[in-house]
């Protein structure tokens, strides 16, 4: 993998060569847009609103609209004299406490690897914000766009954190949420318990891309020309207040006893259960239903 940026961490009077590489990588599965009818690709034109005629990239600039229908166009000298100041330089700002930064300031991770004659320089800065436990917040130009961002010490690496700026957050006052005042105590109580025993250290290698896996599956049966079998998920309902309490309750035995390693079914599956036999066989049939895809 190449890298996605080349220059210099600057601070103080300070500059360490480095590369950027990115610390994370796609694994969604690509599909084609195909013609039903012989299952040719279809091809995006670029067409002009005016005349409906298909325009070539080179006869494209880009423009800002100032007003409705006027635009100011600018070319790429342009975008190169509004970067030019820090297209090859991440300057930190400040230095601040990672626990400071709300997480939905980031946005894309990468490895900080130091160039050639940058490494004493790496280690150093490393170092330094390791004992100090803070983070390094700075601004570069990436791909003709200024970014912030935070480096940070992950192990023996740095990883810079492209962030958004304050005034692309929404405002949690835009929005309503419910207060405190309305949980009781004994039913916090037992959610907090219920959060206790469900308490495991993270383990990310455990969650798994589900979807994906149930995707293969089906692309590999439908190459084989076979016919695969999905169950129809069953809709999960909204807790209501009076249950709160007896559902909190009974998912406290369910952890317990799944902590002391004893098989449990829970309250929930129970009960469908026996809502499920007392049903017409002809309405659990109904509820059971499998899709088929071809």
């Amino acid at each position: 993998m190449g890298a996605a940026w080349k220059g210099t961490i600057s601070f103080g009077l300070v500059s360490i060569p480095v590369e950027l590489r990115g610390a994370v990588q796609s694994d969604h599965i690509s599909f084609r847009m195909l013609h039903a009818e012989d299952l040719a690709p279809v091809r995006y034109e670029r067409v002009c609103e005016r005349d409906g005629e298909p325009v070539p990239w080179k006869e494209i600039v880009k423009g800002y609209e100032y007003a409705k229908g006027k635009y100011v166009i600018l070319a790429d000298e342009d975008f190169r004299a509004a970067a030019l100041a820090s297209s090859k330089t991440i300057d930190i700002l400040d230095f601040v406490r990672a626990n400071e930064i709300d997480p939905r300031f980031f946005e894309t991770p990468y490895y900080v690897v130091p160039a050639k004659g940058g490494e004493k320089g790496y280690a150093l800065l490393r170092e330094a914000m390791r004992t100090t436990e803070s983070v390094g917040v700075g601004k570069l130009t990436m791909h003709q766009k200024q970014h912030l961002a935070a480096i940070k010490t992950v192990g023996e690496a740095m990883m810079l954190e492209t962030m958004r700026f304050a005034n692309e957050l929404v405002d949690a006052t835009e929005l309503s949420f419910p207060s405190a005042g309305i949980v009781r105590p004994q039913e916090l109580k037992m959610a907090t318990q219920l959060v206790a025993n469900l308490a495991e250290p993270f383990e990310p290698e455990k969650y798994t891309d589900d979807y994906r896996a149930n995707l293969m599956k089906i692309i590999g049966a439908k190459m084989k020309g076979q016919k695969i079998e999905i169950a129809e998920p069953e809709r999960e309902e909204s807790t209501k207040v009076l249950d709160l309490m007896s559902r909190l309750q009974a998912s406290l035995e369910q952890s317990s006893a799944q902590r002391r390693g004893k098989p449990v079914r829970s309250s929930r599956g129970t009960r469908a259960a026996r809502e499920s036999e007392a049903r017409p066989s002809s309405e659990r049939g109904t509820r059971t239903r499998k899709r088929r895809t071809a």
